[in-house]
């Protein structure tokens, strides 16, 4: 059985993996102040969680952005797995070309959303992930990654709101009924959601009106995308799983 590791800003996201099946998802807070021993026990605890002997638990695979966790997180793996993790980076076996002016700089993250829309999807396509920053990725027909942007993400621009304004209030963040608000909760939804979704809509069409290659699909995935991914019809995909699934298909291409 694979257990599969996506290591974020935020939250690291874990899969489980019975061959191609997606059998449970978890997730726990990125905390660089974590021991090897803390992430080994939520670990286990939430792999039997899911009717699944640790034992079972063969192979791993890491994509992480978060350096400062990885060698708590990888010894945990190590003392309490029992497997010797594949941290996704230089050299790592994708199938897509990198062709950015400095590869090494490209997020595992990014590799491994690309590489999923890429596999299940196809390509041309812009990938979009609404995470803790918002990425826009174009990936062509051919396999070649060579444009990203980058933007806040919505929770970044939440926070500031409220920790920068003295009187703005923390909010859940959800699209409002109507963009015409009329008081501040509401306000504030309306113009981080409606803003996203302008952010989203004018940065795909820039993307495809000076790229020039015709069929691009648009695939949308993070936490908070499938709220965007609602409020317009510039994104033809949204997968909650891309990046999960993104880790289980390189794994099967490294193994």
């Amino acid at each position: 059985m694979l257990l599969v590791i996506d290591v974020g800003n935020t939250n690291l996201t874990l899969g489980l993996f019975d061959e191609d099946n997606l059998i449970g998802t978890f997730r726990m807070t990125t905390g660089a102040s974590r021991t090897s021993d803390e992430f080994g026990i939520f670990i286990c605890e939430m792999i039997e969680r899911q009717d699944v002997k640790v034992r079972d638990v063969d192979s791993v695979i890491v994509g992480s952005v978060v350096p400062d966790i990885m060698h708590s997180l990888t010894n945990s793996l190590k003392k309490y797995l029992k497997v010797d993790p594949v941290i996704v980076g230089p050299g790592t076996k994708t199938g897509i070309q990198i062709a950015t002016y400095n590869p090494k700089e490209v997020g595992a993250d990014r590799i491994v959303d690309l590489v999923a829309a890429y596999e299940i999807y196809g390509g041309p396509a812009i990938v979009v992930d609404f995470g803790t920053a918002t990425t826009y990725d174009l990936i062509t027909e051919d396999g070649v990654f060579s444009v990203g942007i980058t933007a806040p993400g919505i929770g970044i621009s939440a926070k500031a709101l409220w920790q920068d304004a003295a009187k703005l209030p923390k909010i859940e963040i959800k699209r409002p009924k109507s963009i015409l608000a009329k008081e501040t909760i509401s306000s504030m939804q309306a113009g981080l959601v409606y803003g996203t979704i302008g952010e989203a809509e004018y940065i795909i069409k820039k993307i495809k009106d000076e790229s020039k290659i015709p069929g691009i699909k648009t695939v949308a995935t993070g936490g908070l995308g499938k709220i965007i991914a609602e409020g317009t019809n510039m994104i033809d995909i949204y997968d909650n799983k891309l990046t999960l699934e993104g880790l289980r298909l390189i794994y099967n291409k490294n193994k």
